[in-house]
Order: C-alpha cells, then structure tokens, then sequence
C-alpha cells in the first residue's frame, strides 16, 4: 500500500486545492448575487438567473466533488496506510481534522445560504458575505501551517497573522467604499 502512498497524497491535494477554490468563489458569487438583487429590472432579474447558473455549475460540478473526493483520499491515507496510524497518534493531527471538522460546517452553512439565493432568499449583505469569504482563508492558514509544521502550537502564529491581514484588508475595503460613495 506505501508505493500508492504518493498518488493518494496528490489525489488528496488535488481536490483540496479544487475544494477551496469552489468555497472561495461560491461566496465571492453570493457577493455577486446579492449585490444583483439592488439593481433596477430588467439588469436585476438577467444578472440573478446568470449568478444562478453560474453558481449552480461551481457547486455540485467542482465544489461538492471536490469536498467528496478529498474526503475519500484523506480517509484513505489516514486509516489504509502505516503514515496515516502514526499521524492518527500525534496531537498536530487531532487539531487539523478539528479544522477540517470547521471546514465541513462552513461548506454546510455556503449549501444553505447557496440554497436560500437560487429561491431568491437573501438573508445577509455584501458586506456579511466579504467577512464570510475570510473564515474559509483562517482554516486553509491554519491547516497549512499544521501539516508543514506538524506541530499543534506554531499554527497559532500563521493564524493570528492571517486574521490581523484579514483586518487589514476588510479596512482597506472600508476605506476604498468610503471613497467610492464619496463619487
């Protein structure tokens, strides 16, 4: 089983990469979606079924297959390999599959909100769906940190810096707003 090892890995990876690629663009589409729902007819009504479709495909074309696939590869590795039980041992572990336990409620909750916008539910702001878009940034950091690391402490130092260039950016988003009402 160790000569698949590699492959299993890169399979893994893969569709991790493809996943949060899927998280990150559904929500910038909610963005999207939301802001269409201000504009005046008909452009509301042409954007809306556009971001619908557009949103429809990227989610169970990429986003659900690559959350399923990875998933499957993750639990291959883990529990059909001999690195897999050495790593179930270790503490670094224990705390990356808490975040990946986080990531499996963000996907949850981006279904729902998905869901509520192709019914013309719009239950949050542009404005709520930016700060959103950050949670999925704080757990790839956080995850990323944890396997090269391997250490259930260090990651807290990636984390803390994302979340401060988090900040950073929502008050440059801010500053630019501001800026842009003001024309």
């Amino acid at each position: 089983m160790m000569e698949y090892y590699n492959y299993l890995k890169s399979l893994h990876l893969i569709f991790v990469i493809t996943w949060f690629a899927g998280l990150f663009y559904i929500v910038r589409l909610f963005v999207y979606q939301i802001e269409a729902n201000e504009k005046p007819s008909p452009e509301k009504e042409i954007l809306q079924a556009q971001y619908k479709i557009m949103a429809y495909r990227l989610w169970y074309i990429i986003t659900w297959p690559s959350a399923v696939l990875g998933s499957i590869f993750a639990f291959w590795m883990l529990f059909f390999t001999e690195a897999g039980h050495i790593w179930l041992s270790q503490s670094w572990m224990h705390v990356k599959l808490c975040f990946v336990f986080l990531l499996y409620l963000y996907h949850g909750k981006c279904h729902q909100i998905f869901k509520q916008l192709q019914n013309d539910e719009v239950k949050y702001t542009n404005n709520f769906m930016r700060l959103w878009n950050e949670g999925a940034t704080i757990i790839l950091f956080a995850v990323v940190f944890l396997v090269v690391l391997k250490s259930a402490i260090n990651w807290i130092f990636g984390v803390i810096g994302i979340i401060l260039f988090s900040v950073l950016i929502m008050l440059g988003f801010r500053f630019y707003k501001r800026i842009r009402e003001k024309k």
